[in-house]
């Protein structure tokens, strides 16, 4: 079974300085029939303009990956970890027993996109932790890429949940399949560009879950990038 979830569906939270777009339930927006999808928790699509961010605030028993689109994004933590995460660069923070953060975009002229994605972790009370990696582009374009799974498979970010996290970068006419395992379900998120995917036509910001498929087929009608969760059932 395919469900598309579309991008002009999604929660809005826009003040002065964030736009950002919920794919799950997230703050203030509280949406019953969209709160999870199996472990994935959130997929928020921000874009943060010249001089905003998050200012210092907790979290806890979570796994967050961001992924930087366009721009850069400066990120400081209770760990002692002070790094500027460019585009094209990926963070994964184990919150685990608890940790403070702050967000921000670091240029005075041009706003920053990025994705910020919550995994519920298999068990309460990690150690936090922190990572950040950058994956060559040869390696993502016309193919997948793993970006995270729990056992770093193939230099991937290590996360505590069994998920598998891959990115593929696409151009107009190219197709790419993927192979679900029996009681595996996918979530597919167009992050830039088009693509047809299952012969559903999707734009960015769109996404869509598939259970009790074998096999995920995309093809790009425009240039951009997909992200795609392997999930386990629980």
């Amino acid at each position: 079974m395919f469900t598309i979830r579309k991008g002009s569906e999604r929660g809005v939270t826009k003040i002065d300085w964030l736009d950002s777009r919920h794919t799950f339930s997230f703050g203030d927006y509280v949406d019953p029939g969209h709160h999870h999808f199996r472990t994935l928790r959130v997929i928020n699509d921000d874009r943060v303009a010249p001089g905003g961010g998050f200012g210092t605030h907790p979290h806890r028993d979570m796994e967050i990956i961001t992924y930087v689109l366009a721009g850069e994004l400066e990120h400081r933590d209770s760990m002692g970890h002070g790094e500027v995460i460019h585009a094209g660069e990926w963070q994964a923070m184990h919150a685990g027993t608890g940790l403070l953060h702050s967000e921000f975009n670091p240029s005075g002229t041009d706003p920053v996109h990025l994705l910020q994605i919550w995994i519920i972790p298999d068990r309460k009370g990690y150690e936090p932790g922190y990572q950040q990696k950058r994956f060559a582009d040869e390696d993502q374009r016309g193919k997948w890429r793993l970006a995270a799974s729990r056992d770093g498979a193939d230099g991937s970010l290590v996360i505590h949940q069994d998920v598998r996290l891959l990115v593929a970068k696409l151009e107009a006419g190219k197709e790419l399949s993927y192979e679900l395992s029996p009681g595996r379900a996918a979530f597919l998120h167009v992050a830039t560009g088009a693509a047809t995917v299952n012969g559903r036509a999707l734009i960015a910001g769109d996404a869509m879950a598939a259970e009790g498929e074998p096999r995920i087929e995309v093809a790009g009608r425009e240039p951009g990038e997909v992200l795609l969760f392997d999930l386990a059932d629980r």
